[in-house]
């Protein structure tokens, strides 16, 4: 899964008006789960071109935005350096594959994301290791939806399952909701967005 090829193709043209409007809710539903967050850093995790955590970059002391895609990486770092700003950075990196053990964050947020990672087990657990302790990861992605049949990606996730699944990694305080419906949003298909909040 992963599908680094085909985001790094379509890199140039990723930001259309339809995802930049997902993720505007996306991180309003996010920044309603921060708490002091303004003296904490945080991991954009598979940042894309940056359309979430480029609505959060006040809400945080820092964001590093992270991504297995160079040419996504390439996208965030023209924007970075076009509008001057100061508390981001970018790391191209696969947590598929690798582990970055020097690497801590006080929250981690990944925005449809999950259902691009083939073993997203062994991900969540490799970040629950990158979390600083009481540190929260934020995820929203799609509700499971059995129209859709992909070899790409999951047909989204049960979010009683996933926090089972988090609890057992050792994630704890998990609250999730869904909060957003959209026409043809994923694959073709109408489809529901949920957020699950969890912390180290």
């Amino acid at each position: 899964m992963g599908n680094t090829d085909k985001f790094e193709m379509i890199a140039n043209q990723y930001d259309t008006p339809e995802r930049a409007q997902i993720a505007k809710v996306s991180s309003d539903a996010i920044r309603e789960y921060l708490v002091d967050a303004n003296n904490k850093n945080a991991i954009d995790f598979g940042c894309g071109t940056g359309l979430v955590g480029m609505n959060l970059l006040n809400e945080f002391q820092s964001i590093l935005f992270l991504d297995t895609s160079q040419n996504m990486i390439h996208q965030i770092k023209q924007k970075i350096s076009g509008s001057n700003i100061q508390n981001a950075d970018t790391l191209c990196f696969d947590f598929e594959k690798d582990h970055l053990s020097d690497l801590h964050t006080d929250y981690i947020f990944m925005a449809q994301v999950l259902l691009h990672i083939e073993d997203f087990q062994s991900v969540l657990s490799k970040l629950y290791d990158v979390l600083n302790p009481e540190g929260h990861l934020i995820i929203i992605d799609f509700n499971k939806n059995d129209e859709i049949v992909s070899d790409l990606v999951h047909s989204g996730f049960d979010q009683e399952m996933l926090s089972d699944t988090m609890l057992n990694i050792g994630y704890k305080n998990i609250q999730s909701k869904t909060f957003y419906k959209g026409s043809k949003i994923f694959m073709g298909h109408d489809a529901s967005l949920f957020i699950l909040d969890s912390q180290k």
